[in-house]
């Protein structure tokens, strides 16, 4: 397939913060999830894991600059850094402009859940009153800060609802995977896209069916009709392979240009 070409109109590139790349276990010391992508005139924050703030302020990125964060499911290590960017809305940078999280159903009920367990006691009413939550539905696009966003089901939980998600920015296009087991519709979703940033947490164990592992990524390289890929979301098996892997492996604090 020929792959689309970069960014080459007038319009500012598309930068990307490769904020963390490991898996659930932070597997080879690497962050748990977050990508960054700036237009120059909008932040979004893909995924916001556990260690988000920390992960943002080491590169000296403030909170208070995002316009957009995007869940792609509902596991630990791609949410639970959302209460630690409320605190620091709360209490020591507060939102000046209205923030939107998007992500699947139910995200914003798990949210405060998730919130009032951590923090229990602690008057929430302001901090609300600058945050919309969207819900992402597959097959839908919707517009958010000037971006189409939109998204299909990931078989990776049930009943929980797992995205792959893609942000037309205009000038360029960005397919996430989120996590996800092998997904044919992968391919139809991500064709045209100047970035896919892909899930690729195992190498031998094919029986887990909910994660892409790297041979099966590798067979089907050529059926993606994409600029650049870059694997993510690495596990274990994967790094013990390195030598083994002829595919672009991101790391934290990556940086790209589209």
């Amino acid at each position: 397939m020929k792959a689309p070409k970069p960014n080459s109109s007038n319009s500012s590139p598309v930068h990307v913060t490769i904020l963390g790349t490991g898996d659930a276990f932070c597997s080879g010391g690497r962050h748990q999830s977050g990508y960054l992508i700036d237009t120059g005139r909008k932040r979004f924050l893909l995924e916001a894991g556990p260690a988000i703030l920390a992960t943002l302020k080491t590169h000296r990125i403030h909170a208070d600059s995002l316009d957009v964060i995007v869940i792609s499911h509902l596991h630990g290590d791609h949410f639970a850094g959302l209460p630690f960017l409320f605190l620091e809305f709360m209490y020591e940078r507060p939102l000046k402009h209205q923030l939107v999280i998007a992500g699947p159903p139910r995200l914003e009920q798990r949210t405060w859940v998730l919130m009032r367990t951590m923090y229990p006691g602690f008057d929430l009413a302001q901090i609300k009153r600058k945050l919309k939550f969207v819900t992402l539905r597959p097959g839908e696009i919707q517009r958010i800060a000037g971006a189409r966003v939109s998204a299909i089901r990931s078989p990776h939980t049930n009943p929980d609802v797992s995205l792959s998600v893609k942000l037309d920015l205009g000038s360029a296009k960005v397919v996430f995977s989120g996590d996800t087991g092998w997904n044919e519709e992968l391919l139809d979703f991500s064709a045209g896209a100047n970035l896919m940033i892909c899930e690729c947490t195992y190498y031998e164990s094919s029986q887990f069916q909910f994660h892409i592992n790297y041979p099966e990524l590798r067979r089907n390289r050529d059926r993606f009709n994409v600029g650049r890929m870059i694997l993510t979301h690495i596990g274990r098996e994967v790094i013990e392979r390195a030598p083994d892997i002829d595919m672009e492996v991101a790391f934290d604090g990556m940086k790209l240009e589209i």
